[in-house]
């Protein structure tokens, strides 16, 4: 589950968003004052993204974080990670040692001299480079939505974004809080796009994730065998994360058709796997060890190749 092709379909889910972001309906009033002011409408338009799509470095930077935010991922938990390498643990203060692993294996290539050119056309100055960084760390990092202090914090800043009106002023911070949040929610929407998209597209990638969760079980790098909650297991994560996340994104109001695509193909897949989840479940497992003898039985035709050829 968790190699390129996740952070190829993770990335086009971020732009395809970020392509359909949904602008306010224009006034007469609005584009009379912009023939007077052309800076009017492009204000309008800022504001009403909470500044998302008029800034070419805050769209790069959810892009960039969107390909790279699972680099050296190794098929386990974080709590997993931490007990085999307790020297990321220490040094990442048991805080979201697989994203935060990922930033610093990414940034380090982005670095690196022979991309001295590209960073030249991305930053203008150091000021830029650093506020990049803090772009994408936040943005990878809200990747992780098993920290439950993470999460708190997030449900706390949503709840003074959008419904705390004490405090939803249009101020900069007010919009710059709002900004943040989406962006957020963007990237955990798009980390997890393949369950608000077609059935059969939510099949592919769930076998997938359970196939890589099942072989870390043979492995003995996971505690519980998933064949045997996964399908109560994935009716609780539509109600519990899914489907109140594709709510959020309509409640942002900058997505257009796009929240309700995502919430309705939610909604649909959940009805779907409650009905035919146990069978999938079963012909996973029997998917699963058939082309784990197939591999064997390669294995074996090669090792023998081998063996003739040495004789």
């Amino acid at each position: 589950f968790h190699n390129f092709d996740h952070a190829c379909h993770v990335t086009m889910s971020v732009s395809k968003l970020l392509n359909r972001v949904a602008t306010p309906d224009i006034s007469k009033e609005d584009l009379d004052q912009a023939e007077k002011d052309r800076c009017h409408l492009a204000s309008r338009l800022h504001d009403y993204t909470h500044g998302i799509n008029s800034d070419p470095l805050i769209l790069f930077g959810i892009v960039f974080s969107a390909l790279i935010h699972d680099v050296d991922h190794r098929g386990i938990s974080n709590v997993q990670l931490g007990k085999e390498e307790p020297e990321m643990a220490e040094y990442y203060k048991n805080k979201s040692l697989a994203e935060q692993n990922s930033v610093d294996v990414a940034w380090e290539v982005l670095m690196s001299k022979k991309y001295d050119d590209l960073r030249s056309f991305i930053f203008a100055s150091p000021a830029e480079l650093m506020r990049f960084r803090q772009v994408v760390v936040n943005i990878v990092l809200a990747t992780d939505i098993f920290d439950k202090e993470l999460g708190v914090l997030r449900k706390s800043r949503w709840q003074k974004a959008f419904h705390d009106d004490s405090i939803n002023d249009g101020s900069r911070t007010d919009i710059n809080r709002k900004a943040t949040i989406v962006i957020e929610h963007l990237i955990q929407a798009s980390d997890v796009a393949h369950t608000m998209q077609h059935w059969h597209v939510y099949r592919k990638w769930n076998y997938k994730l359970f196939n890589e969760m099942l072989t870390a079980y043979k492995q003995g790098r996971m505690g519980a065998d998933p064949s045997l909650f996964w399908y109560k297991g994935e009716l609780g994560f539509f109600d519990n994360y899914i489907i109140p996340l594709a709510k959020k994104l309509k409640d942002c109001n900058i997505f257009g058709a796009s929240s309700d695509e995502c919430l309705t193909f939610a909604l649909q897949n959940r009805h779907e796997w409650e009905i035919r989840g146990e069978a999938i479940v079963a012909s996973m497992i029997v998917r699963i060890a058939a082309a784990s003898i197939k591999k064997m039985d390669l294995d074996c035709d090669l090792s023998l190749v081998e063996s003739s050829r040495s004789a």
